[in-house]
């Protein structure tokens, strides 16, 4: 019994003994963590020496590409097609023929309307001579003269009738895909197949008035397809609008882009790019930045007690390119910034550079430079 009782002491004091020594451990290990800002365990961190770069002031909206000349054949009267003259994606010439369509009618007037023609002229002939020679009346050979041009005009109608069976392309350009074929009944407003001239592209866009004194015809453009990214357009604004939007408050610009690689298609949504001229700037690498709403902020290097430390500053910024984000203000030209991994330092937190050994002196982020 005794030796029982001796053993359950024996248990409890080491139950004791267990809770105050983590009690010590957790104790100790607070007091360090507070300690971290100043001579605790640094964080590794990439920085960054803040300096200037170049920044380009643009207006960007957005347009549709179109053709040059750009329309959708059709045919002005119901008939059958009974030939096709191109293949999808050709390139014809201005006045190629693209579509007969069943002209036996129009053949057969033809033929009537001459061969009235041809009596009406023999009439007016014999008419005349006699006439000149004072057999006949000059009234009736006139009667005759304008029986005969009527038989001319007549074979003109006739003619033209069956000018409206051959479709022909208005201007030189690309057709595209088509789903006619001989045999087809078409009637008047039916789409026979579109035609582009895109070897120089157009495109429309709206800029805000207060840029209007930016603007003039001839200036450098550039465009960017969002269908083919990476790639850009140089182009000249070709005109602009006489007058501006009332309720939008902008005026319409068009450019022209060259384009003899057929790389920009009718109907694509562009970025249009125009330069108002370049300045330098402080620039930090947008990973460097962080925003919450429309603060902010990046953590500077500075010297603390025990070496360097993280500190939170506002800044204020302004045009972002190529990966860099424009200081305005917060910021001087010198300042080393922690660069990437804002989410491993807190305001305060001992920081050391990543790519110098741990101990190592100097002064931070010398050996990179923003821009």
């Amino acid at each position: 019994m005794i030796r029982r009782h001796f053993f359950l002491m024996a248990a409890g004091v080491a139950v004791v003994l267990m809770i105050v020594a983590g009690g010590a451990k957790l104790l100790l290990g607070g007091k360090a963590e507070g300690q971290g800002g100043q001579g605790g365990r640094a964080t590794a961190v990439s920085q960054v020496q803040v300096g200037q770069r170049p920044f380009t002031d643009r207006i960007e909206v957005l347009g549709v590409a179109k053709g040059r000349q750009s329309v959708t054949i059709t045919s002005n009267t119901t008939e059958m097609i009974t030939a096709v003259h191109f293949r999808d994606g050709q390139q014809v010439s201005r006045g190629q023929v693209l579509v007969t369509l069943k002209d036996d009618q129009e053949n057969a007037d033809i033929a009537e309307a001459q061969a009235n023609l041809n009596q009406a002229e023999r009439n007016y002939q014999r008419w005349r001579t006699l006439a000149d020679k004072g057999i006949a009346p000059r009234a009736t050979a006139e009667q005759y003269q304008a029986a005969y041009e009527t038989a001319k005009a007549s074979v003109a109608s006739a003619k033209a009738q069956r000018l409206d069976r051959v479709i022909r392309a208005p201007f030189a350009g690309r057709v595209g895909i088509s789903d006619v074929a001989p045999g087809t009944l078409i009637a008047p407003g039916t789409a026979i197949v579109s035609l582009d001239d895109a070897a120089v592209v157009r495109v429309d866009f709206a800029v805000p008035d207060r840029y209007l004194a930016t603007l003039r015809e001839g200036l450098a453009i550039r465009a960017e397809p969002d269908s083919l990214p990476g790639e850009t357009f140089q182009g000249r604004i070709a005109q602009i609008d006489t007058r501006i939007d009332e309720a939008t408050r902008a005026i319409k610009a068009r450019a022209e882009f060259p384009n003899p690689g057929g790389r920009l298609k009718p109907g694509m949504l562009v970025k249009v790019a125009i330069d108002q001229g370049q300045r330098q700037g402080l620039a930090a690498p947008e990973a460097a930045v962080q925003f919450e709403g429309q603060q902010a902020s990046v953590f500077v290097v500075a010297k603390g007690d025990k070496g360097h430390v993280a500190r939170r500053t506002n800044v204020t910024t302004g045009l972002s390119a190529n990966g860099f984000v424009e200081i305005r203000s917060g910021l001087k030209a010198g300042d080393v910034i922690v660069a990437d991994g804002l989410n491993r330092v807190q305001d305060g937190a001992a920081v050391r550079d990543v790519n110098k050994p741990a101990g190592q002196g100097g002064k931070p982020g010398q050996d990179r430079k923003a821009g």
